[in-house]
């Protein structure tokens, strides 16, 4: 009987997923609406006449797009200040820290209660809707959730204004009967990362574990650990598990890790789009990793063709003028007081009816060294390709432009930390060039003849590399993320060091 009511629960949550994908665009007009009806009597509305705005060109037409770094000033006026409606009509009591690759000091992105309630929140019973709805004997709401949560510190920067991890904003203003199905709070977000191993493997297991939820590294960390402290398997631990709800980097270099470690038929992986900005994207079905872009979660997207994304005025399309197949930087306008705001990450569509797609990179994090327009996408499926032909498993890579000297062209040089080594790193380096020749042109077409581009360069790093040296810039765990392509050789150089350093 309880199992009947939660499963009836869980396939409700689908219903509002029904409405918008029907009504696509019908959706996003109304939320353009509402979050200009919020906006209009703000600081930053009557900066840019949000009251004179007439739908969707308009707003184009009026308000500028935005980075981070413009919008730092209106923060401050929020956090320094003390000002009221500076971005939204409501209090602003939240800042996420935001940890990404890109950036060495932390962002402090808005959070309010509508962006948390209506957003977040919203996007979570959608995720569990579209999982039930294609597992309809599921039971993983009957025992415990695994949650890998970031830190729990939380600071308190003014009169009843805090900053934290967005995971522990989110897990803090949870509804107390969602946080009794969940790892404790004062586990999950344990800052000292041994400490959390411990105390998380602790509790682990001994609870009825049904399903996870965290970043797809730091949960295999976690496990491992589980594993060699008990002895046992993860099944014989946990029986009845059977998803693993994951996000934060791609799920494709840790396919068969987690089908080693979880040897179970039944066990699902459901992809999420979540970010310190907003819970954009979730798995649409289990047959493939696509994205259903979430209408209804008080978000108004707009596109950027990758194309015109280094334009000091690049042309924003909004939803009903993507297409298939392209590439775009994506734009956000939320009811976390974000207008118009290039969110750094790059998507392509999959489909149009419903809005399907897949998260390709970061703006910021790609190889253009030599016009090679190199992305995360490209680069993560050509080292699965590479790891298939050759029997390899990665644990973690990245890589970076070898620029041109006197005696050499460019290349790109990529440190790797295997799990299982290839027969030789060149016959690794030779299948990663022929994969990355079939994915992207632009890469084939400056590889022809090595005219400006040379073979790849391939450095194997010591088993836990990657891991000391994210642990040493205090990177672990939570929402943080060893960077996969840079432009420059910062972060590859600041590896090579902390190598040398260690040696």
């Amino acid at each position: 009987m309880i199992q009947r009511i939660a499963r009836s629960i869980l396939r409700s949550y689908y219903k509002p997923v029904e409405r918008f994908i029907q009504y696509p665009l019908g959706t996003q007009n109304d939320t353009l609406s509402y979050l200009l009806k919020h906006g209009r009597d703000t600081f930053y509305g009557r900066e840019h006449n949000f009251r004179e705005v007439k739908g969707d060109a308009d707003y184009r037409a009026r308000v500028p797009l935005i980075a981070y770094e413009d919008l730092r000033p209106y923060l401050d006026k929020v956090i320094i200040e003390k000002e009221k409606n500076v971005l939204w009509d409501t209090p602003v009591k939240w800042f996420a820290m935001s940890s990404g690759t890109t950036e060495d000091k932390s962002k402090y992105i808005p959070v309010t209660r509508e962006s948390l309630f209506n957003g977040s929140y919203r996007a979570g019973y959608h995720m569990l809707g579209l999982y039930a709805i294609h597992h309809p004997d599921t039971s993983f709401i009957l025992g415990k959730t695994l949650v890998m949560g970031g830190s729990q510190q939380v600071n308190r920067i003014g009169d009843g204004i805090f900053t934290g991890d967005i995971s522990a904003i989110l897990m803090r203003n949870l509804p107390k009967m969602v946080k009794r199905r969940r790892t404790p709070e004062s586990i999950a977000l344990i800052s000292d990362w041994e400490e959390k191993l411990e105390r998380l493997t602790e509790y682990a297991v001994q609870a009825d574990i049904r399903a996870m939820v965290g970043v797809p590294s730091w949960t295999l960390v976690l496990l491992k650990k589980i594993v060699q402290d008990t002895g046992k398997t993860i099944p014989e631990l946990w029986p009845r598990i059977e998803v693993f709800f994951h996000g934060g980097v791609s799920f494709l270099p840790f396919q068969e890790p987690y089908k080693k470690i979880i040897p179970v038929d039944r066990m699902s992986y459901w992809e999420t789009y979540n970010a310190s900005e907003g819970f954009f994207g979730v798995q649409f079905s289990p047959e493939s990793s696509d994205l259903l872009l979430l209408l209804d979660n008080e978000v108004y997207y707009e596109f950027i063709p990758m194309e015109q994304v280094g334009n000091d005025s690049p042309e924003t399309i909004p939803l009903e003028g993507v297409q298939v197949g392209k590439q775009y930087a994506v734009v956000i306008s939320t009811s976390g007081g974000l207008w118009r705001y290039k969110l750094g990450d790059t998507v392509e569509f999959t489909s149009t009816d419903p809005y399907l797609f897949k998260v390709t990179g970061r703006t910021k994090q790609f190889i253009n060294a030599f016009g090679e327009e190199l992305i995360v996408d490209n680069a993560e499926r050509a080292m699965e390709e590479a790891c298939r032909l050759t029997g390899a498993k990665v644990v973690e890579y990245t890589a970076a432009p070898i620029f041109f000297d006197e005696h050499h062209n460019g290349a790109h040089e990529w440190l790797i930390e295997f799990e299982v080594s290839p027969p030789s790193l060149e016959l690794f380096a030779l299948q990663l060039d022929e994969s990355l020749k079939r994915l992207n042109s632009d890469y084939e077409a400056k590889r022809s003849y090595n005219l400006s581009l040379e073979p790849p360069v391939i450095r194997a790093m010591a088993r836990g590399t990657f891991y000391n040296w994210m642990k040493q810039r205090e990177r672990v765990g939570g929402q943080n993320k060893v960077p996969k392509l840079s432009n420059d050789r910062k972060h590859v150089e600041s590896l090579l060091a902390f190598v040398r350093k260690e040696s």
